[in-house]
């Protein structure tokens, strides 16, 4: 089974993109899917947190304040989210091996895994080939603010928080940009899905 990785920055678009391929009937798994189920209530990754970072990142009722979290790891000391890095990145690493298994019994000759930070968490040995979703940071920030009530300089922050866009892109198979309209982007998601297929089959 082939196994592509769809990777970029936050607001770069890389889920539509996913979701785009997915209703070709390609299997997707999305990593942070799998990251909020690990901390939704009962998650496995919440002793853990709990743990590093104590009781203020949880509502009375147990649950994740995942905003309280967000405010620690983005505008404080760096160190703290790689210290939440290293709890999450893990069991989303054996979760996503798990998932491929399953596919891979099933007889699927491809599947997709979109991973945003597919590199910093070093799982890119994953995949057989990778793709860079890349917009301008007009873009990025102008969906962060639309999608999740961002102010500018909370989407810079968490922009800013992950691996410069330059670097990801080169070290990519494909690079897709999506600053067009919805419909070209979605042709041109299509049309570049439809070159992986033929390249891997070759």
């Amino acid at each position: 089974m082939r196994i592509i990785a769809i990777t970029g920055g936050i607001g770069s678009g890389k889920t539509t993109v996913a979701n785009w391929i997915g209703e070709t009937g390609v299997p997707v798994l999305d990593a942070d899917r799998i990251s909020r189920d690990l901390t939704a209530a009962g998650g496995d990754a919440l002793p853990a947190i709990r743990q590093a970072f104590g009781s203020g990142v949880f509502r009375g009722d147990g649950t994740l304040n995942r905003a309280a979290l967000a405010a620690i790891v983005f505008a404080e000391d760096p160190t703290l989210r790689k210290k939440l890095n290293a709890i999450v990145h893990p069991m989303v690493t054996e979760r996503l091996h798990r998932e491929l298994e399953a596919f891979r019994k099933r007889g699927a000759p491809v599947a997709v895994i979109e991973v945003p930070l597919l590199y910093e968490a070093g799982m890119e040995h994953i995949a057989d080939k990778v793709l860079c979703v890349t917009a301008s940071r007009e873009t990025r920030i102008r969906r962060l603010m639309e999608r999740s009530g961002l102010t500018p300089a909370q989407a810079a922050a968490r922009m800013d928080a992950q691996q410069e866009p330059g670097k990801t892109e080169a070290l990519a198979d494909y690079v897709l940009s999506t600053d067009a309209s919805t419909e070209t982007n979605r042709e041109n998601t299509l049309l570049l899905w439809r070159r992986i297929l033929n390249e891997s089959e070759a």
